[in-house]
């Protein structure tokens, strides 16, 4: 338990560490043929697969499974950011599983604790349907982790679902925010609401969401100004815009999808925590996934919140943006 102790120590701290203050990437210029995304998730999930799948192996290979094993199983799991109350429910089922002599070996262990966390990420709520018309998507997250190229993503899979879109360029913070904006929307072929430099993100949701209902778009998605998750009076800017929205239309926004990046590991659970407070998300997209071992962090984010993981990014590329599955993820991982 000591290791445990020191771990949350150290996940407090790193909780109140902003993610880094980066320019978000601006569009490839093309994408390349590539093959099916979970074709190639065991690739892109590597470091993730390693973490957990592969130091099972190194662990339990050959090894009676008893308590020493489990002891040791609980480190890989927080290492991995599963966090230590998940890793915890975990291993107490696999200390079930054991004192009955299921487990014999690692094969054994691995397929137990591969059903442990696909139970898990089954756990969590649905994503909400998207058959109102229009069905408003509000999309917020702290500097950096990609939000602007995800909703230019978002745009292009619903475009190739048949449905239209209209982006609103609520970020009128940062100076390049509308113009990057604009560069996604043409490529996803969609139109664009954007305010001057500086405007009230509320007014320009406000006029999105009009021009929404007036044009008949199905979808409306509204980018806005990556914010610390600890700073109040930027998190009471986002409680004003959906309040703005949802006297508009009632219901609206349908969606409030909060982009993590997965590197940053159990920091992307704080921040979870805080953005729910401030406004009720109905969803996360996890960007950056096939280039960290700390993907554990999605089942960590299942276990406490509940909240479905709608989309996860591997690349950056339109069509690198996937619809997450439990099933598959796991599959992966082991």
């Amino acid at each position: 338990m000591a290791f445990f102790k020191r771990r949350q120590d150290k996940q407090q701290s790193e909780g109140n560490r902003p993610a880094a203050m980066e320019p978000e990437p601006a569009p490839p210029a093309a994408d390349q043929p590539r093959r099916g995304l979970w074709g190639r998730l065991a690739e892109r999930l590597q470091g993730t697969r390693q973490a957990i799948g592969g130091s099972i192996d190194r662990l339990a290979l050959g090894r009676k499974i008893d308590e020493q094993v489990l002891e040791e199983l609980e480190e890989v799991l927080v290492t991995a950011d599963l966090g230590v109350q998940t890793s915890l429910r975990l291993i107490e089922d696999l200390r079930g599983r054991v004192r009955r002599k299921e487990l014999g070996d690692a094969a054994a262990l691995k397929a137990a604790l591969k059903q442990g966390i696909g139970q898990v990420l089954a756990g969590a709520a649905p994503a909400p349907a998207r058959d109102q018309r229009p069905h408003v998507i509000m999309v917020v997250g702290v500097n950096g982790v990609g939000k602007t190229t995800t909703i230019g993503k978002l745009a292009h899979r619903f475009r190739q679902e048949g449905r239209s879109v209209l982006l609103a360029a609520g970020d009128t913070f940062r100076a390049a925010a509308g113009e990057q904006l604009a560069v996604w929307a043409q490529r996803a072929g969609c139109d664009l609401v954007g305010g001057k430099h500086g405007a009230d993100p509320s007014a320009v949701a406000y006029d999105a969401l009009e021009a929404a209902i007036k044009r008949e778009r199905d979808l409306l998605i509204i980018d806005t100004a990556g914010r610390l998750h600890t700073k109040v009076n930027l998190m009471e800017e986002l409680k004003k815009i959906h309040r703005v929205l949802g006297k508009r239309l009632p219901g609206a926004p349908q969606e409030v999808l909060l982009v993590l990046d997965a590197t940053t590991g159990q920091n992307a659970l704080q921040q979870a925590r805080l953005f729910h407070q401030a406004v009720p998300l109905t969803g996360l997209v996890l960007t950056k996934l096939d280039g960290t071992a700390k993907g554990g962090v999605v089942v960590a984010i299942a276990d406490e919140l509940r909240l479905p993981i709608c989309f996860v990014g591997l690349g950056e590329g339109l069509e690198d943006l996937k619809p997450f599955s439990p099933d598959e993820f796991v599959e992966a991982i082991f």
